[in-house]
């Protein structure tokens, strides 16, 4: 029997990178995955792969700046499998490097749609079904951008601390529900939109990124009763970008 078999989990940005590999390895972990993203082609291969290879899963095309879109992905999840246990906030946009100033601020206030507005709608739409049950668990991919700023990453990057203090914040109110709220902070790892974002060809380019399956090995721990003990944390996951070795 996998670490979460039975147990229910959405998992945002699911089309490619972390978010996929998360999905395909809770999965694989037992656990019934629906997986969202914009690219309706992407999540629906995606699903059909899991569930030929004998998982459970559900897709569900959104666009998460769309407060209507979250919505159903929390009301299509409880009509198809009548619960929450697992949310995994995963999607984000990453922008190319862009200095304050020149900012399109169309641009700024869609990231932290995305990043940030996001992730607190859902997780409040999501919470209800695991109260109910005193039983739950949250993850929400931050960044070591998260933990201090650099030229050009501004709207990014703010993001992502603010993720953080909303993980601390959430885990407070909710951990007399039995629930675990905890976000994971990777360095530089290999996805498409890290090769997009930087115009690089990933770990040809760059050895020292990580592999997604890294991530999601430490969301598995997070999402099963090992992390039983562990709620509020923001876990540094840099991999070979940690700035120790500079």
């Amino acid at each position: 029997m996998g670490k979460l078999k039975g147990q229910t989990a959405i998992v945002t940005g699911a089309s490619r990178g972390i978010g996929k590999a998360i999905a395909v390895m809770f999965a694989s972990e037992g656990a019934n995955v629906v997986v969202t993203a914009r690219t309706e082609y992407a999540i629906d291969d995606l699903a059909g792969r899991i569930v030929q290879s004998g998982g459970s899963a559900l897709a569900v095309t959104a666009d998460l700046s769309i407060d209507s879109d979250l919505q159903r992905i929390a009301d299509e999840t409880l009509a198809n499998y009548g619960r929450i246990d697992i949310l995994v906030n995963n999607a984000g946009i990453i922008h190319p490097r862009i200095n304050l100033v020149d900012f399109d601020f169309e641009l700024w206030r869609n990231v932290v749609a995305v990043n940030l507005e996001a992730v607190a709608l859902l997780t409040a739409l999501c919470l209800p079904s695991m109260m109910q049950r005193n039983y739950g668990k949250v993850i929400n991919i931050s960044s070591i951008g998260g933990r201090k700023g650099s030229k050009g990453r501004s709207a990014y990057r703010a993001t992502k601390a603010a993720l953080i203090n909303l993980t601390e914040s959430v885990a407070a109110e909710t951990k007399p529900y039995g629930i675990d709220v905890n976000c994971i902070c990777p360095g530089g790892v290999d996805t498409e939109g890290y090769r997009e974002a930087f115009r690089m060809r990933g770990k040809i380019d760059d050895p020292s990124l990580m592999a997604p399956e890294e991530i999601a090995k430490l969301a598995v721990y997070l999402a099963s009763d090992d992390s039983s003990s562990v709620t509020g944390a923001a876990i540094d996951a840099f991999g070979g970008s940690n700035p120790l070795f500079a």
